[in-house]
């Protein structure tokens, strides 16, 4: 068997328009490298014709290989599967949607051999809607203030990672899965450069204003506990307040004689408080949603066919459940 050097993991969901252009123009940008490549796809349970066009792929192109689901699982668990089934000592990350350019593969590879195990493609904002670029801008300050691990404003999932970062990223179970995060956490020697945004060459955007924001929220919760402090620290300063609000209170009564007059302040109390309790529950509730379904250890994915019976690697409880072809 041929060692594969360089493994490309490209998760798919309805990429039936672009997929066969995508594939041309990274076998392009590969070939002339001389090194040993395979095409790793998976389908994250697409409704169009992605699955049929993969099996043709891989029908055709001994290098491709590829894995479906059952249904959609979301972008996380595609990644995961895609990591499971990379054999080479570098592993990419990229998106079918031309989004990732296949021709800056070259200059990752070339990076990696001079010793990083993380290359990462960090792109800029050029042609993005003013109001998504002041908002993401704004939630990238927030990660840094709050998050435990470093997460760089336009570093997405698409990189190089070498074998052993690989191997630590696949050594981590957990069911909430932030990329991003698991990336940042888990160190070794890093790289990044910039490239210019590029538009979906087919399409649409499958990450919708609600999806982005259940995606922000992930992220914030999955690497720190520092809302769960907030919320006992919102507690403590409320507490103060009340009780600096009732000496106050007592002071003039017992000095002057002032009847302080309290169905305002009654109603605003109960208002605020009754929204920042809610609030509190809220973050506690987050928390222990996770908890819930750590332990109830579901597999990330089930394959609904695959060109290699071990591709994937679920673990046994996906094997069991995968349907054959």
């Amino acid at each position: 068997m041929t060692t594969v050097h360089t493994s490309v993991v490209v998760p798919c969901f309805n990429e039936d328009d672009v997929i066969d252009l995508f594939h041309q123009e990274l076998v392009a940008a590969l070939e002339p490298t001389g090194t040993e490549f395979e095409i790793c796809y998976v389908d994250d349970g697409s409704g169009d014709g992605t699955r049929a066009r993969l099996k043709q792929l891989a029908a055709t192109d001994p290098r491709v290989r590829y894995t479906s689901f059952s249904r959609n699982f979301g972008k996380e668990s595609a990644m995961l599967a895609g990591l499971r089934m990379s054999r080479g000592e570098a592993v990419v990350l990229m998106d079918a949607d031309l989004q990732h350019p296949p021709h800056l593969l070259p200059r990752m590879l070339e990076l990696h051999r001079h010793g990083y195990d993380q290359v990462v493609a960090r792109r800029d904002r050029t042609g993005e809607g003013t109001l998504r670029t002041i908002l993401s801008q704004r939630y990238y300050r927030l990660v840094r203030r709050f998050m435990d691990v470093e997460v760089v404003d336009g570093a997405g999932d698409f990189r190089l990672l070498s074998r052993r970062a690989v191997e630590a990223v696949l050594s981590m179970p957990e069911s909430n899965r932030f990329s991003k995060g698991l990336f940042s956490w888990i160190g070794f020697d890093t790289v990044s450069f910039a490239y210019t945004n590029v538009q979906r060459a087919a399409g649409s955007s499958k990450w919708g204003g609600r999806r982005l924001l259940n995606y922000g929220i992930d992220g914030l919760l999955s690497f720190n506990t520092r809302p769960l402090r907030l919320a006992i620290h919102t507690g403590l300063w409320l507490f103060l307040s009340a009780l600096a609000y009732t000496v106050w209170i007592l002071f003039n009564v017992v000095l002057d004689g002032v009847e302080t007059p309290g169905y305002a302040t009654l109603i605003a109390a109960v208002v605020g408080l009754g929204g920042i309790q809610l609030a509190t529950l809220g973050i506690i509730g987050e928390y222990v949603g996770r908890i819930y379904h750590e332990t109830k250890r579901r597999p990330h994915y089930v394959v609904r066919e695959t060109d290699d019976s071990g591709a994937a690697q679920p673990g046994p409880a996906v094997r069991e459940a995968a349907l054959s072809k």
